[in-house]
């Protein structure tokens, strides 16, 4: 794992488009890694499998995206991007860390609950669906 740069946004939004249904935009990466967030990535071979991005504020971290290729999930990469993730949060001295997401992955919820993160809230209708929308599930872990 490395932290991302400007070169690598184009191999990681292949990534994107091929994880989600409704990806982020090339824009919406960029932006990010120029407001400094923690933006990584997952090397394998030299090459980009996974990417997370994250901000860290007033003492909390937000976990705004966390990918593994689909050909490459289920393998615990997943969580070795978490645990970098936390352990950069409490470098920088984050107390708590939040993150949200579709109540419809169970993976990533599997995930969560076994690094220690809680169920905080629901925000309703929050993420585009095929069908209309769906729900967000808001979870927060404590540093």
């Amino acid at each position: 794992m490395r932290p991302m740069q400007d070169g690598d946004i184009e191999k990681v939004m292949a990534v994107e488009l091929l994880a989600y249904e409704f990806p982020w935009t090339t824009g919406n990466m960029r932006d990010c890694l120029k407001s400094g967030y923690c933006c990584w990535v997952y090397l394998q071979d030299d090459r980009i499998i996974g990417y997370a991005v994250m901000s860290v504020a007033a003492g909390e971290a937000n976990i705004l995206n966390l990918c593994i290729h689909p050909d490459m999930q289920g393998h615990g990469l997943g969580r070795k991007l978490m645990e970098q993730l936390l352990m950069l949060a409490r470098q920088q001295q984050a107390d708590t860390v939040f993150l949200e997401l579709r109540a419809s992955n169970r993976a990533a919820s599997s995930l969560y609950d076994a690094v220690g993160f809680n169920e905080m809230g629901v925000r309703q209708n929050y993420y585009p669906a095929k069908k209309g929308r769906e729900d967000a599930i808001l979870m927060a872990k404590v540093l």
